[in-house]
């Protein structure tokens, strides 16, 4: 199938021993760093995800260059070297300069001509004057050192949920709001996602990765919608992108500003300004005291912050829409049709509310929760647990939501070896709290 090979536009997972790297494939002509070496991707085109290439090093362009060649043999080092002969223990070993006849110019060149990763540790092995002298499991040591250094096969990888989490998270945690993998599943879990429910979704500063998380539970050829809410003109879909999903999964979820849109239902309903006001401060009112911006902005930040956005955004809205005019007549930009559908699900109630957000949720769950079903969950994430304890109290106090509960994940990552089994010792193990209920009003 066209969906299981990798084609042009496609994001791609490169991984080399365990380093991945999210990836567009963009062109033919596309390239990558791999540490110090450039490498060409246009042979990728049209191999099944999962295929293993063999990096080969292009002398036409430099050294710094490496080709890809469709690679089958995946044989062990070890097995490959056919190494029989090892000692009995490492008390005589000394380690110093002479024990290695091989120069580090000699090895560049053997890289330079091609030679395979069995070929350049055979060869430094042959020029070792201690490695038969070292016991078995330091011989297997020195060989996944240097297999990690000469390693010279990559593979492509499909994009998944689990390895975009993972990318995001290990590259900059304060990107995506610290949320790690385990703590997304939590979210996914509590928020009771499936195909033929409507979700509401209040997010920002998480490079779409929570609204990827949903979109992807709900799923394609479903009934399910996903509301997006968020700041600005545009919403943040790089890990929403990256799934490669179709257009018609990509429809399901609807991305608007938050105020534009609660704007736009209540002057609709005709409640007008009025009832507007009662929800949310309108920014065309005079300015709130602002916050201090030596504040933090997940912890002190409120809602009138989103609202000051908002005016901004309203000002290049009425600018785009007075172009698109212009150009086409009277035919309205997409975000006014976007507005439309996202009024149409809140008219007709949603399954869950979900808050993850760098703004205090208060304001923002007092905003939305009118939306949702009674009996359906109210999720929020927070790296401040401070603020959720606040949002607790606040809801606990307004009878609208019960069985409230504020929980965290802690994790820890072990490494598994034969008689080696031991926990990774720098880690981060908070990844943030979750307070979720349901609503009862």
């Amino acid at each position: 199938m066209d969906d299981e090979r990798i084609k042009v536009g496609h994001f791609v997972i490169i991984q080399r021993q365990k380093y991945t790297k999210l990836f567009r494939f963009n062109s033919l002509t596309a390239q990558t760093g791999l540490g110090k070496d450039q490498v060409k991707l246009k042979n990728i085109d049209g191999h099944p995800y999962s295929t293993t290439f063999k990096m080969v090093p292009n002398t036409e362009f430099g050294k710094r260059f490496i080709e890809l060649e469709p690679c089958t043999d995946f044989s062990s080092l070890r097995e490959s070297l056919n190494i029989t002969e090892s000692g009995t223990d490492n008390r005589n070993l000394v380690q110093d300069s002479d024990t290695q006849a091989l120069k580090q110019d000699d090895i560049a060149k053997l890289r330079e001509s091609g030679s395979s990763i069995s070929e350049i540790v055979g060869t430094i092995i042959e020029n070792s004057k201690t490695f038969t002298s070292k016991t078995e499991y330091s011989q297997e040591k020195y060989l996944k050192k240097k297999e990690k250094k000469y390693f010279d096969l990559l593979q492509i990888r499909r994009p998944t949920l689990r390895l975009i989490a993972d990318i995001m998270y290990r590259q900059d945690p304060e990107k995506i709001l610290g949320l790690r993998v385990d703590s997304l599943s939590q979210l996914i879990a509590f928020s009771n996602i499936c195909a033929t429910g409507n979700f509401l979704l209040y997010e920002s500063g998480t490079n779409g990765l929570v609204p990827a998380a949903l979109l992807n539970s709900i799923g394609a050829n479903t009934e399910g919608k996903l509301l997006h809410l968020h700041q600005g003109n545009v919403p943040q879909k790089q890990a929403l992108q990256a799934l490669n999903l179709e257009q018609e999964h990509l429809d399901r979820c609807i991305s608007v500003n938050i105020y534009s849109l609660l704007r736009q239902y209540y002057q609709g309903s005709g409640g007008g300004k009025r009832k507007l006001d009662e929800v949310i401060d309108d920014p065309t009112d005079p300015p709130p005291a602002k916050v201090s911006k030596t504040d933090d902005a997940a912890t002190d930040v409120e809602m009138e912050s989103i609202d000051t956005d908002k005016n901004d955004a309203d000002v290049k809205n009425d600018e785009n829409d007075a172009e698109s005019k212009a150009k086409n007549g009277d035919k309205q930009p997409k975000w006014v049709f976007e507005n439309e559908r996202g009024c149409e699900l809140l008219r007709e109630n949603l399954d869950a509310l979900i808050i993850v957000a760098k703004e205090h949720p208060i304001t923002i769950v007092n905003a939305l929760i009118q939306f949702v079903k009674p009996g359906r969950p109210v999720v929020i994430f927070n790296l401040s647990r401070e603020i959720l304890v606040e949002t607790f109290i606040d809801l606990k106090s307004s009878n609208k939501v019960t069985g409230l509960k504020l929980s965290s994940n802690w994790l820890r990552n072990y490494q598994i070896l034969p008689n080696r089994t031991h926990p990774d010792v720098n880690m981060n193990g908070n990844s943030g709290f979750i307070l979720h209920g349901y609503i009862i009003r």
